[in-house]
């Protein structure tokens, strides 16, 4: 006998059902009607804890997202209506809010109470649960139907671009990465065609383009391929930005009075935290604990005042000069004059009134993006 096969004594088992829930019947939520199956004592619903702890509003990240938008529509009445939509990250609801506009018989205001939003063209009484619009299905240039209101949205604020940004492994549209590979797959066999028409755009040889010209030859070259948020990173990353060159005189002024209209006359006990964590009685600090120091007092400015306040005061070491810090702030005994204090308008005032704001770029330097796709030209 050679044959030690193992003959099987009994039959395999069956396999196992694949568990099955009832359609939803339109009673509640589509998550409370399914949690009531789970077991014969009906539970509510579990909400995401961890995520909310981490995507709730805290101090100045708000971890809201914020579009301007528009209908898609004919109607000439309602074709100029804006709203502002605002998706929260703490637990992916959306809330719509219609601008106020002068004379245009529209009164504005609350247009979509804040909830989840079921995508459109999903059957209601099924046994699946149903799908709904998250962060990345909002972008500029993405078309959304909310309830049967057609949106198209234009533009975003400067937070929602930065926090797309800098969790670009969640947003594909503001992934530089992804962008730059797209486009270099798209553009390649062209190269020197290409570095061409950015040069006509350049007669004065400057090396920087205006965004709308570049946003034109984007759009010709990839044959409509990128949407308008991952042509504005484009932008955004390749610009030359806005720079503000704040006084320091200036800055002050504008910090003591807000100290002042709080009442904050901390600035003994505020020096005194200083000194206890300067170990090494240098006279300096690094930038982030002096920070944490002025939030631990809940020091009535705003974080990118707070900022630029003490990279004014930093030695060539990047370390702050906390003692000529809080002399500055001190209103008290070295108050500056109310009559040098100028009111400017915030950069985000008009944002959210609001206009679509132009991209804080005054060009694009398009040789540094034909080198990242082509390589450098010999």
């Amino acid at each position: 006998v050679e044959d030690f096969t193992p003959v099987p004594y009994k039959a395999p088992p069956p396999p196992k059902p694949e568990k099955t829930f009832p359609p939803y019947t339109g009673f509640g939520s589509e998550e409370d009607s399914l949690s009531s199956c789970m077991s014969l004592l009906p539970k509510p619903p579990q909400k995401d804890f961890k995520k909310f702890m981490e995507k709730d509003r805290s101090a100045m990240e708000s971890n809201i997202l914020r579009f301007l938008a528009k209908l898609v529509t004919d109607s000439p009445v309602d074709k100029d209506r804006k709203f502002i939509i605002s998706y929260f990250l703490s637990d992916d609801t959306i809330s719509v809010f219609e601008q106020i506009q002068r004379n245009t018989g529209i009164l504005g205001g609350k247009f979509l109470e804040r909830g989840r939003i079921k995508k459109p063209g999903q059957e209601l009484f099924k046994s699946e649960p149903s799908e709904y619009f998250k962060a990345q299905n909002l972008f500029v240039g993405a078309r959304v139907c909310f309830h049967g209101h057609n949106f198209l949205l234009v533009d975003a604020d400067e937070y929602t671009f930065n926090y797309m940004e800098k969790h670009a492994n969640e947003f594909s549209v503001a992934d530089i990465g992804v962008i730059l590979k797209k486009l270099k797959d798209a553009t390649e066999p062209r190269s020197q065609e290409i570095r061409q028409m950015f040069a006509a755009t350049d007669p004065e040889h400057s090396k920087v383009i205006e965004y709308d010209p570049f946003r034109n030859l984007i759009v010709s070259i990839a044959d409509g391929m990128f949407s308008e948020h991952e042509i504005m990173t484009l932008g955004r990353y390749y610009g030359v930005r806005d720079e503000y060159e704040m006084d320091l005189h200036f800055l002050l002024a504008v910090a003591q009075e807000q100290l002042k209209k709080k009442s904050f006359e901390s600035f003994e006990q505020l020096s005194a935290v200083f000194i206890y964590n300067d170990r090494e009685k240098c006279g300096v600090l690094p930038h982030e604990t002096c920070r944490t120091i002025c939030k631990s007092f809940k020091l009535p400015l705003a974080d990118d005042d707070l900022q630029a306040l003490l990279t004014m005061f930093e030695d060539d070491h990047k370390q702050v000069e906390y003692k000529k810090f809080v002399d500055g702030l001190n209103w008290r005994e070295n108050q500056i004059p109310a009559f040098h204090i100028i009111k400017v308008p915030l950069k985000n005032e008009d944002d959210w009134r609001r206009q679509p704001a132009s991209l804080p770029v005054k060009g694009i330097k398009y040789l540094p993006l034909l080198d990242d796709l082509f390589g450098k030209e010999e």
